[in-house]
């Protein structure tokens, strides 16, 4: 049995876009779609219905269904996403105090899921795939590897381009390119341009109708992820695993990308 998509429904319209975009999603890839509400009051049974008409709107021929739970919704996403493609919930709900960027079920969604987590944010050129181009980070390390398998999937179900980031600083005051700096190398530092070669290597051979661009930028990470994302439909980046405790390690990059991209975020844990 094909494992579902899961979104998380509040009842709130960032969740009903993010239903939107979790139907098209489906289509794609050809996976069932499967709406999950957590809460407990008579409004269930419209919150759920609401979204599922949504869907059906959407993406008709999609295998769907629907869940009411009665849990926290972190909770209930999180069992969820133990069997899921991926979970799938809006920047903020009908609970998040207004001015958060990002509602704090997503942020412990996040942090905590076994499967890859996406964040629907953006204005709607965003969410409706109207750019052509999936953008993933890649850092040095083999912490972006399930990142970028990911996002080398996702831009081959979309038929579009696919850009890979990697950020490097020098030292203050070195001259250097990304293909030879000029500064000492510490044992486990390799040449920018080698970084994104390397990660993008084995990928690239298995997607090798990939329309692939690479973007090297001398300085944070952040703010070239942000900036490339600006003309994407989806950002993805990779999220390491904590040592000795259940969860991820969420790192600067990975708030900053949640909290201000301009388009929708796929936190892709590594395996």
């Amino acid at each position: 049995m094909t494992i579902p998509l899961v979104v998380g429904v509040d009842g709130s319209e960032a969740s009903l876009q993010a239903v939107d975009w979790a139907a098209a999603e489906a289509v794609r890839h050809g996976v069932p779609l499967h709406l999950l509400h957590a809460a407990g009051d008579r409004e269930d049974a419209d919150v759920i219905g609401a979204a599922s008409r949504r869907a059906v709107r959407g993406a008709p021929s999609v295998a769907l269904s629907s869940e009411v739970v009665h849990d926290d919704a972190a909770s209930a996403l999180l069992d969820e996403g133990r069997n899921a493609f991926a979970l799938v919930l809006g920047p903020r709900g009908l609970g998040d105090l207004p001015g958060m960027l990002l509602g704090s079920v997503g942020l412990a969604v996040a942090a905590r899921a076994d499967c890859p987590v996406v964040v629907v944010r953006g204005a709607v050129e965003h969410r409706d795939a109207r750019f052509g181009t999936v953008v993933v980070g890649v850092e040095d390390g083999e912490g972006s590897g399930t990142a970028v398998q990911f996002a080398f999937r996702e831009a081959h179900a979309r038929r579009c381009r696919l850009m890979a980031v990697h950020a490097w600083s020098a030292p203050v005051g070195a001259f250097a390119t990304p293909q030879a700096p000029s500064w000492p190398l510490e044992a486990h530092r390799r040449p920018p341009a080698q970084v994104l070669d390397d990660a993008l290597r084995g990928p690239a051979e298995r997607y090798r109708d990939a329309l692939l661009s690479r973007l090297l930028i001398e300085g944070p990470a952040r703010r070239a992820l942000l900036q490339a994302a600006a003309g994407a439909d989806l950002l993805v980046v990779g999220a390491g695993r904590r040592h000795g405790h259940p969860g991820l390690q969420l790192g600067l990059i990975n708030h900053a990308v949640l909290h201000h991209a301009p388009c929708p975020v796929a936190l892709v844990p590594q395996i």
